[in-house]
């Protein structure tokens, strides 16, 4: 399993009125992790686009375990959970020196312009495979969920 930490300081403009991270900012802060570790261990995701391609995100579940604030500089680690045909899985942890303020999770099918769902390129799914936390475990979970 490959990692990528974004380290992140965080600017008033991300507060709400009661001076803490509003809770959408963290969805932002898991595109930015999401993106970097593409960068660092897949291919940069423009890459993905300039072939017609989109990761559209399915779903996405946070865990706030402690308010974050102002200035507060934060740590998010993100590694590939997994890998299926169309869609691949995202974990996070965001720390705040050292403490565990967040765990998060993202789905995603590859889409083509169009919107429609494609398959993963044989070769591209492979290098992702490799490089997945849970090679078929998780995939596994939800199909015994649905039968």
């Amino acid at each position: 399993m490959r990692r990528s930490v974004v380290l992140h300081r965080v600017p008033f403009f991300e507060t709400d009125a009661m001076g803490i991270v509003h809770h959408a900012n963290y969805v932002r802060w898991l595109e930015l992790a999401r993106v970097a570790w593409m960068d660092e261990h897949d291919r940069p995701y423009r890459e993905w686009v300039a072939q017609g391609f989109h990761f559209a995100t399915t779903r996405v579940v946070v865990d706030y375990r402690r308010a974050v604030a102002f200035d507060d500089r934060v740590a998010i680690a993100t590694w590939l959970d997994w890998v299926a045909g169309a869609s691949l899985a995202m974990a996070y942890e965001i720390d705040r020196e050292g403490e565990r303020v967040a765990t998060a999770r993202t789905e995603h099918a590859l889409v083509g312009t169009d919107g429609r769902p494609r398959r993963l390129p044989a070769p591209r799914r492979a290098g992702l495979e490799a490089l997945a936390a849970s090679r078929g475990r998780q995939r596994e979970a939800r199909r015994a969920k649905t039968t």
